[in-house]
């Protein structure tokens, strides 16, 4: 889990791990992390946290927020990164690696970089069966003395809990209008970047309960079935109409 080292005047006050999808800092009481000074505004800046990869944004605070000593609006905190609040500093640490940290593997920008997208696929007719994984076969497994049963039993819990986990389904965005019109994109990718940087950017998170979109750049959020979302991970259903920078798009699960 990532988390925060709040000091000041390199002292260390205290860590604090980023345990919700989004926080608030700031100076007022109901913030996630307050920090009860002047310099500070109100409700200052937001950390929002998508499966290891967090991103903050200054939510037009008096002050400012910077972050390795350059002012931010939007920024991809990385490993290291020192955010600054006045006279405070917080030290992001990412302590599990993230699968997506480097900016390559993301589906970078794919609305506005044709490149990134690929033809629709042809007629499902070539499509071919895929079988299904094969279980384990009981038959390899060989008695080692009186813990055989207790292997046996171990080996169908963990069946069991490895069935009980929802597996995300194939699901893809298809452009609608624009020059890629009839274009689609699978989402593959832990995160997919969706829209145009410095204008509108927003990511699709693939998660194993399904695929959400959250906010991450821009003064207009995303619109999704012609409501704007706020800044909380919205859950995308089978044929949602999705609009950002200008571009709709359709999610779509595939079978």
């Amino acid at each position: 889990m990532a988390k925060m080292i709040l000091s000041m005047d390199g002292l260390v006050l205290k860590e604090i791990p980023l345990t919700k999808e989004r926080m608030t800092l700031g100076r007022k009481p109901h913030n996630d992390i307050q920090i009860d000074n002047l310099a500070i505004s109100g409700e200052h800046a937001a950390v929002v946290t998508i499966l290891n990869d967090s991103f903050l944004e200054d939510l037009n605070s008096t002050n400012g927020t910077l972050v390795n000593g350059q002012p931010i609006k939007k920024h991809f905190l990385k490993n290291g990164d020192v955010v600054e609040l006045g006279k405070y500093k917080l030290k992001y640490i990412a302590e599990q690696a993230s699968p997506v940290t480097d900016a390559a593997d993301f589906e970078k920008t794919m609305v506005m970089r044709p490149g990134m997208v690929r033809p629709a696929p042809e007629p499902a007719a070539e499509a071919k069966p895929v079988a299904a994984p094969a279980a384990p076969a009981a038959a390899s497994a060989k008695p080692v003395g009186g813990d055989t049963q207790a292997g046996l039993h171990a080996t169908a819990a963990a069946a069991a809990t490895a069935a009980a986990q929802p597996a995300p389904a194939a699901a893809a965005i298809q452009i609608l209008n624009g020059a890629n019109a009839g274009r689609e994109l699978e989402l593959t990718k832990t995160l997919t970047t969706l829209g145009k940087p410095g204008l509108q950017v927003a990511v699709i998170a693939k998660r194993p309960h399904g695929f959400f979109i959250t906010h991450v750049e821009g003064a207009k959020f995303p619109v999704v079935n012609g409501k704007i979302l706020d800044a909380q991970a919205h859950q995308l259903a089978d044929h949602d109409v999705i609009e950002i920078a200008g571009i709709k798009m359709e999610f779509f699960l595939k079978t």
